[in-house]
């Protein structure tokens, strides 16, 4: 597979020559070992891909030769938004790859009562945007989910809008996936660890998140995240084999 990088700040057109960002140089250079000539692919997160050729100036910064535009996509049709309590910091970070990888059109992290992370959850922000881009570059998308900064649970469920989809993945959820209707879209929200208190899974029922458990074991916050989304992703969004159409309640 051609190596991806992503790029920010410069116009990408054909026979352009763009400068690389000091990581994204590093990356291709030290990390890749790429040279004059090898191929890149490019993408800025504006839509479609761009193949290119490296540049590399000897002095550890790198240049990248645009050839020509591919408008190709690899967004799920079913839009998926992955409100997540905030993690301990390796766990949060699988969560956060794990869930590009599978598709996730946006993360919203929230404070719980039990999340983990403590005052350093918003200086955060940037580091879980870079680990965004890192699983698009590795697997194929172009386009970055947003990650917003993080909000209590109780400000997202009142600015929520009540008439998406929204299901709350927790131990003892009475309504089956597969049954509930999602149009178009769906807000799906994961615990942290310990998961959510009774106070906190009633206040997401009277915000009209129907409740879902994940099979008879009760599953760390990362792995929910990624079998919430796979299962989705497997009943309505783009895992369901080749030839087979979505269908999107």
């Amino acid at each position: 597979m051609t190596p991806r990088l992503h790029v920010e700040g410069v116009t990408l057109a054909s026979g352009a020559t763009v400068a690389l960002s000091q990581s994204a140089a590093h990356h291709a250079l030290r990390v890749l070992r790429l040279r004059d000539g090898d191929a890149v692919t490019l993408f800025d997160g504006a839509g479609g891909e761009w193949r290119a050729s490296i540049v590399a100036n000897g002095r550890g910064g790198a240049q990248a030769r645009v050839l020509a535009h591919d408008p190709v996509e690899r967004e799920s049709p079913l839009a998926v938004t992955l409100v997540l309590a905030t993690l301990a910091t390796d766990a949060m970070d699988y969560a956060v790859r794990k869930a590009v990888e599978l598709g996730v059109a946006a993360i919203v992290p929230v404070v719980a009562s039990r999340s983990q992370g403590g005052a350093a959850r918003e200086k955060r922000v940037d580091h879980w945007r870079r680990i965004a881009v890192a699983a698009c570059e590795q697997c194929g998308r172009n386009r970055v989910p947003p990650i917003d900064t993080p909000r209590t649970l109780a400000a997202w469920l009142t600015a929520r809008d009540a008439r998406r989809t929204g299901i709350v993945f927790a131990p003892g959820g009475d309504a089956a996936l597969a049954r509930v209707d999602i149009a178009g879209g769906v807000e799906i929200l994961i615990g942290p660890e310990g998961g959510f208190d009774a106070t906190e899974l009633a206040a997401t029922r009277l915000a009209g998140l129907r409740a879902v458990a994940l099979g008879p074991r009760v599953l760390k916050a990362e792995t929910a995240c990624v079998a919430a989304l796979a299962a989705l992703q497997a009943l309505r969004g783009d895992l369901q084999g080749p030839g087979r159409a979505p269908e999107l309640a």
